[in-house]
C-alpha cells in the first residue's frame, strides 16, 4: 500500500511483516485498530476488549503514532478546538512543553508491560513506520538523583546517617553517579535505604530551578526536557490518577496530551481510588520528624544546624504524636467497628495538628531569612511537608471530603527492642467514576481503555463487529469508571481454546463459604491427583493467604515424596523471585494469591494447570466495599447482583487466562470451588469464559 496507514503496517505484506520472520496475520489486531484510529481521529472514547493473543499493544500503539504523527494543520485545529472547551487552568501550558507536539498517554498497570512497550514495541515500530516521533518512559520527580542535594550531602551525612550501610551506600552512589546517563533510580544497582535517598533525590519542595547551579547536568530536568518533546508518554496508572488530582487544582505535572491509553484498564477503578484519597500515618509523620531531629541517637537536619529551640519543637511535635496515636486507638476500641470504618468525624481531642503547624511556621521564618540557600531549601521544604502532614489529618479527622469513605488500619512491627504500631487513616471516594467524568471523560476529547478483561460474558459472535454503545456485558465497567455511553468492542481471542484448553469443575464438596475447614480439607485429594497427573506445572491460586498456607502446608510432605518443589507466596517471598523461581524450574507448584491472578506470564510447557479454588468474590467487610454496597442498596440495588457478580466475574476471567499465553500452550483450568454448578449464579461465570471443552466431575472419585 501506498497510503500509511495501520494495515499498511500490521496488515498483510505491511511492514511489520517484512520485518518479522513468520509473522501472523491476526484479523482481531485490524478490527482493534480500526476502531482505535476512528475513536481518536473522531474525539471520541473507546472500551476495547481484546482477547489473549490479539496484540492489543500493536493494536493501539500504531493508531496512535499515526495520529500523533499526522498533519500539523488539523492538529492547529484540533487545538483550537479543544482550548474552546476547557477551562483556563486546563489550558495553562507545561514550562518547556512544544505546543505543536501532538501527545498520546500510554498508562499501564504493571512494570513488565511498561518495559515491554519501552523497550521491545516502541523501539520495533520506530523502525518501521516512515515518521519521525519519540516516545519516554515517565517516572516521578523522586526517581530521579539531585546533583545539587548531593554535593550538599557531603558536609551533612554525618549528622543524618548512622547506619554504616547507608554510608556504604552512599560511596557506591557517588561512583555511580559518575557513569549514569539518567541519574534515575532504576538503573541504581541496588535498593537504597530510604532515608539515603531521600536526601538525595530531586525534591519539588527542595528545587532551585533554573537558579540551579546544576540545571543545565540536571538528571530531572533533561527527563521533563525528553516529555515534553516526546509524542508517547508510557505512564504507570498511580502517576496518571497523581496527576489527573493535581490537574483538578489547577496544575500538573505532565504535559497536556490529545489522548490517554489505558491498557490493563480492568484495575482503574481501584488504583484511581487510592490517588485520588487519602492516606496519611504515624510513620509518616514520625519519618519527617526525626529527619528534623532524632531524640535517640541526637541526629537530623537541625542538630547539624545547633537550632536548639527548633529541635525541642520537634521533640513536643513526637510526643503528641504518641498521645494522639493511644488516645485515638483507646477511642476507636470502644466505638468503632472491627473493620475499622468511621461513619463519623473522630471525636480525640489532640495539639497535633496544632503542633506540626507551629513548628512549620518557625522553620518557615527560620529559613526565609537564610543566606545559605541549600539550608534554606531544605527548611522550607520541611515547612511546607509539615503543613501538609497536619492539613490532611485534620482533614482526616473532621471528614472534610464528602462523598468519602473512612477508614483506618493498624498494624504492629517490632523493631529495635520495642514494638511499633503503624497507624494509617485512609480515605477514598465512594464513587470514582463521578470523579472520573468530570475531570477525565469531560475534559480529554479521546481515552482509550483496553483490557482482555473487562467485559462479564463473552459475545456469541465470532465474526467481525463495530464499536457499539450500550453492550450489557459492558455496564458494570462502564458504570464504575464513569464512562457510561462510551462505545465498547470485544473482540475475541485468535487461540484456538476448543482444542488448547479445558475447563474441569469439581461436585459434591462443602460449601466454601459456609465450611472453609471442610472445604479446605476435601479439595486436598482431588489437588493430589491433577498435580501429580502434570508432575507439578501447576499454579494453584487462592483468595486469602489463610487459605493458601493451609493447603500448602497440607501437601507439602506428600509434594516432598513427589520430589516436586513448593513455591508459597506465604512464605514472604516476593512475587517476581516466586515467579522466576518456578519458570526454571516448574517440576512444582506456586501457590499464589491475588497478585498471582493477573499480569503473570508463563507461556509455554511450564504451566500446564491452573487450579481455581475459589471463586474470587471481595470480601465484603472491606470499609470501602461495604460502604459502596449500601449505596447499591440505599439506591434500590441488588448489590450482589450488581456489583460483588460482576466484580468476580472479571477476576476469575483474569485467573483463567494465566493458562493460555500463546498459541502452542496447553492445559487444563480446575475450579474446585462446587458453587459453579450448585448456585444459579455458576452458569454466569462459565459463560463468561472462551469455548472450550467443559466437565463437572465427583470429588468423591478421588481418594484421600
Amino acid at each position: 500500500m501506498s497510503e500509511l496507514d495501520f494495515e499498511s503496517i500490521l496488515g498483510p505484506g505491511g511492514s511489520i511483516s517484512r520485518r518479522i520472520p513468520n509473522y501472523e496475520l491476526r484479523r482481531e489486531q485490524l478490527q482493534m485498530a480500526h476502531a482505535v484510529s476512528r475513536a481518536l481521529a473522531d474525539r471520541k472514547h473507546l472500551i476495547v476488549e481484546a482477547g489473549t493473543g490479539v496484540g492489543k499493544s500493536f493494536g493501539y500503539l500504531v493508531p496512535a503514532i499515526l495520529f500523533a504523527t499526522s498533519d500539523e494543520a488539523a492538529l492547529e485545529a484540533q487545538a483550537q478546538a479543544q482550548a474552546e472547551q476547557q477551562s483556563p487552568a486546563a489550558q495553562r501550558p507545561n514550562e518547556d512543553e512544544d505546543p505543536k507536539v501532538r501527545r498520546i498517554v500510554i498508562s499501564t498497570h504493571t512494570i513488565s508491560l511498561q518495559e515491554q512497550l519501552i523497550g521491545k514495541d516502541l523501539p520495533l515500530l520506530n523502525a518501521v513506520i516512515p515518521r519521525e516521533f519519540t516516545s519516554v518512559l515517565v517516572k516521578g520527580r523522586s526517581n530521579y538523583l539531585s546533583r545539587r542535594r548531593m554535593k550538599v550531602a557531603d558536609s551533612r551525612l554525618a549528622s543524618l546517617l548512622y547506619d554504616d550501610r547507608d554510608f556504604e551506600q552512599y560511596e557506591e552512589i557517588q561512583r555511580w553517579v559518575g557513569s549514569t546517563s539518567d541519574g534515575s533510580l532504576s538503573s541504581l544497582p541496588f535498593r537504597p535505604s530510604g532515608i539515603l535517598w531521600d536526601e538525595l533525590s530531586s525534591d519539588s519542595g527542595n528545587c532551585m530551578g533554573r537558579k540551579c547551579p546544576t540545571f543545565d547536568s540536571c538528571f530531572y530536568y533533561a527527563a521533563r526536557r525528553r516529555v515534553a518533546n516526546a509524542k508517547i508518554l508510557v505512564v504507570n496508572h498511580a502517576l496518571f490518577f497523581s496527576d489527573l488530582a493535581v490537574r483538578a487544582q489547577g496544575g500538573s505535572f505532565l504535559p497536556n496530551y490529545h489522548a490517554v491509553i489505558f491498557d490493563e484498564c480492568h484495575t482503574m477503578e481501584s488504583v484511581a481510588g487510592e490517588h485520588l484519597g487519602l492516606t496519611i500515618s504515624n510513620s509518616q509523620i514520625d519519618y519527617t520528624l526525626r529527619k528534623l531531629y532524632n531524640p535517640r541517637n541526637d541526629k537530623g537536619t537541625l542538630v547539624s544546624l545547633g537550632l536548639r529551640q527548633l529541635m525541642q519543637l520537634s521533640f513536643g511535635c513526637m510526643e503528641s504524636l504518641d498521645d494522639f496515636v493511644g488516645a485515638f486507638l483507646a477511642w476507636a476500641e470502644v466505638r468503632s467497628p472491627q473493620n475499622g470504618r468511621l461513619r463519623t468525624p473522630v471525636s480525640v481531642e489532640t495539639d497535633l495538628c496544632k503542633k506540626l503547624r507551629e513548628l512549620s511556621a518557625e522553620l518557615e521564618r527560620y529559613g526565609k531569612d537564610l543566606k545559605d540557600t541549600n539550608v534554606k531549601l531544605d527548611m522550607m521544604s520541611a515547612s511546607n511537608r509539615l503543613a501538609g502532614l497536619a492539613n490532611s489529618l485534620e482533614t482526616w479527622l473532621l471528614q472534610k471530603e464528602t462523598g468519602s469513605v473512612y477508614w483506618f488500619e493498624k498494624k504492629e512491627t517490632r523493631g529495635t527492642g520495642r514494638i511499633f504500631t503503624r497507624l494509617t487513616l485512609r480515605c477514598s471516594p465512594l464513587d470514582v467514576g463521578n470523579y472520573l467524568r468530570e475531570h477525565l471523560f469531560q475534559k480529554v476529547p479521546s481515552v482509550i481503555m483496553t483490557s482482555a478483561t473487562i467485559a462479564t460474558k463473552q459475545t456469541a459472535s465470532t465474526e467481525p463487529t463495530q464499536a457499539k454503545k450500550d453492550d450489557p456485558a459492558f455496564e458494570f465497567y462502564q458504570r464504575r469508571i464513569g464512562a457510561q455511553g462510551a462505545p465498547t468492542l470485544q473482540v475475541g481471542s485468535p487461540f484456538d481454546y476448543p482444542r488448547l484448553a479445558q475447563l474441569h469443575m469439581l461436585s459434591d464438596l462443602p460449601d466454601p463459604s459456609a465450611e472453609k475447614i471442610k472445604y479446605e480439607d476435601a479439595i486436598i485429594p482431588a489437588l493430589k491427583y491433577y498435580i501429580g497427573r502434570f508432575d507439578g506445572h501447576a499454579f494453584v491460586l487462592f483468595t486469602s493467604y489463610d487459605s493458601l498456607r493451609r493447603c500448602s502446608q497440607a501437601l507439602g510432605p506428600w509434594m516432598s515424596q513427589q520430589g516436586l518443589a513448593t513455591y508459597s507466596q506465604a512464605d514472604g517471598t516476593p512475587r517476581t523471585e516466586l515467579l522466576n523461581a518456578f519458570k526454571e524450574h516448574p517440576r512444582g507448584v506456586l501457590f499464589g494469591a491475588e497478585s498471582f491472578w493477573q499480569g503473570v506470564d508463563v507461556p509455554g510447557d511450564a504451566l500446564k494447570l491452573v487450579v481455581i479454588t475459589k471463586l474470587p468474590f471481595s470480601v465484603p467487610d472491606h470499609p470501602l466495599l461495604e460502604a459502596r454496597l449500601e449505596s447499591i442498596r440505599q439506591a434500590g440495588g441488588n448489590p450482589f447482583r450488581d456489583f460483588q457478580l460482576p466484580e468476580a466475574v472479571i477476576k476469575f476471567r483474569q485467573g483463567f487466562g494465566r493458562l493460555i499465553r500463546t498459541a502452542t500452550d496447553s492445559g487444563i483450568v480446575l475450579v474446585t470451588d462446587p458453587r459453579m454448578s450448585t448456585k444459579p449464579y455458576g452458569s454466569t461465570f462459565v459463560s463468561s469464559l472462551p469455548d472450550c471443552p467443559k466437565k463437572t466431575i465427583s470429588a468423591k472419585q478421588f481418594k484421600a
